[in-house]
């Protein structure tokens, strides 16, 4: 006969599991933080002759004034462009004709910003001369050469990514290729030159056409988003309006660049085959003389208290398509770790409470998931997302998720489902901390949104303290009608 165990002894066991975790990676973790105010986060593993190296940003698309909205976003494609020294064939010639472009650049924008009272032949002779100016720019490009280096060296998985909390720029490199990667990096913190910019926001707009203007899910996406908040700026997509990104400039990015992105608002982490002191060593001698820049100021502005539900329609040339959101606070509140708990009790994996629902029993979904956006440093949103089965409704959908929120408020979750979730927590938590490069992103995640890597260590720690009753208050707390909005794509017909 199988023993049941208690709710309380679950989370006793449990609790001990999570701190037997917490401390094995509070042993790891190794913090330098040098006098510009770069902070390093280091974990040494001798398994093989890798280090995976990721320098995180304290600066999104939530950070952008109304005029700079798309900004962070288009500033990491131009961070690939190259510095005074690499990716071009002789800086002191091509500055010039990067300052005759962003000239021309920017009369053209002033007069197309006149709209119908522009004058035509001006407008002619300024793009004419600008795609003169560019084509002349080109003969000092070296394309991709930070990329070329790299890959020349052994290096994989050069890339980087922008939300709206920061901006992260990754690589795994050889173990003995650690100051070739120290050096380049050090020249991009502090020589950046964006060429080529306006070429660059071309393949911005088109990237926006491509995934949002022109595709339903993502036009459903952001359209949500926006109407859930009203005056935050985690309502505005990270890429920007075509509007916004229409009137950005170089010299608007140089200076977003210049303020934000230096050592005072950067968090780097180094996990794999290394010596922390030989690295010190390295980052001092690369990094250490950087100036900082200006910290990155908190956004003030709060979230109204939303009082009515919103509900937001999208028709599109696409398959039905629903979410379903609350507004919640964000970590480190108790209700977010609550959050967690609710978000694993209700759609992760095949047992889970509206997957078992829509999805096998019902089959009125093809899929159904949650999770936490669009930010995590401001109050965001709960959101369940779900795909109905055809000829299934988005209306029968949403009434299968409503009855099962209602559930959550007045049963409690079982002692098994709370050892479920947290052995399902501990396993994810295991597969990410596996991967060098899944645990050097998780450090200065948490670092930079969290305030402390540590989050970590705490995290399975608070989830495991979590009652049956803290789940009920939070669904009661926050899953009502004048707290809910839902978009939905309707198919045109």
């Amino acid at each position: 006969m199988k023993r049941v165990l208690s709710t309380a002894a679950a989370c006793a066991l449990l609790l001990l599991s999570a701190t037997s975790f917490a401390q094995g990676l509070a042993d790891k973790v190794q913090e330098y933080t040098l006098k510009n105010g770069m902070k390093v986060l280091m974990v040494p593993r001798h398994t093989s002759p890798t280090v995976a190296a990721w320098i995180r940003f304290k600066v999104g698309s939530v950070d952008e004034r109304s005029d700079e909205r798309g900004l962070a976003h288009l500033l990491e494609h131009m961070l690939f462009k190259g510095t005074k020294t690499l990716g071009t064939r002789d800086y002191a010639a091509e500055k010039p004709v990067l300052d005759q472009i962003e000239k021309t650049a920017q009369a053209l924008m002033a007069e197309e910003a006149k709209k119908d009272k522009a004058d035509p032949k001006v407008v002619a002779k300024l793009t004419a001369d600008l795609n003169r100016l560019e084509k002349e720019g080109e003969k000092y490009v070296v394309k991709e050469e930070f990329a070329d280096i790299y890959a020349r060296n052994g290096a994989t998985g050069y890339n980087a990514f922008t939300s709206k909390d920061g901006t992260t720029y990754i690589i795994n490199l050889p173990s003995n290729k650690l100051e070739l990667w120290a050096a380049i990096e050090s020249d991009r913190m502090q020589n950046a030159v964006l060429r080529e910019f306006y070429t660059e926001m071309k393949v911005v707009k088109e990237e926006r056409r491509r995934s949002y203007d022109a595709e339903p899910e993502g036009k459903l996406w952001e359209t949500f988003i926006a109407d859930a908040f009203n005056a935050h700026p985690n309502g505005q997509p990270t890429i920007g309006w075509m509007s916004d990104i229409e009137q950005l400039t170089r010299t608007k990015a140089e200076r977003f660049l210049h303020k934000y992105y230096a050592p005072n608002n950067a968090i780097m982490a180094l996990v794999g085959d290394f010596e922390p002191s030989q690295a010190i060593a390295l980052i001092e001698k690369y990094f250490g003389n950087i100036p900082p820049g200006q910290p990155v100021p908190p956004v003030t502005v709060e979230e109204p208290q939303q009082a009515g539900e919103k509900r937001t329609e999208v028709i599109g040339d696409a398959e039905a398509e629903l979410y379903v959101g609350f507004h919640k606070p964000t970590l480190p509140a108790f209700d977010d770790y609550v959050f967690d708990v609710i978000d694993m009790l209700l759609t992760s994996g095949r047992t889970s409470r509206l997957y078992k629902k829509l999805v096998m029993e019902q089959q009125i979904a093809t899929s159904v998931s949650s999770f936490t956006a669009p930010g995590s440093r401001y109050p965001n949103l709960f959101i369940i997302s779900a795909t109905p089965l055809a000829p299934h409704s988005v209306a029968e959908v949403e009434k299968s998720i409503d009855e099962e929120l209602e559930r959550l408020k007045k049963e409690p979750m079982t002692a098994r489902e709370l050892q479920q979730i947290l052995n399902q927590l501990e396993a994810e938590e295991s597969r990410q901390m596996a991967s060098n490069g899944g645990l050097a992103r998780n450090l200065t995640e948490y670092e930079a949104v969290a305030g402390t890597w540590r989050y970590l260590i705490e995290h399975r720690q608070k989830v495991a303290a979590i009652t049956p009753q803290d789940v009920m208050r939070v669904a009661n707390q926050y899953f009502t009608k004048e707290n809910r909005n839902v978009g939905y794509l309707t198919k045109k017909q």
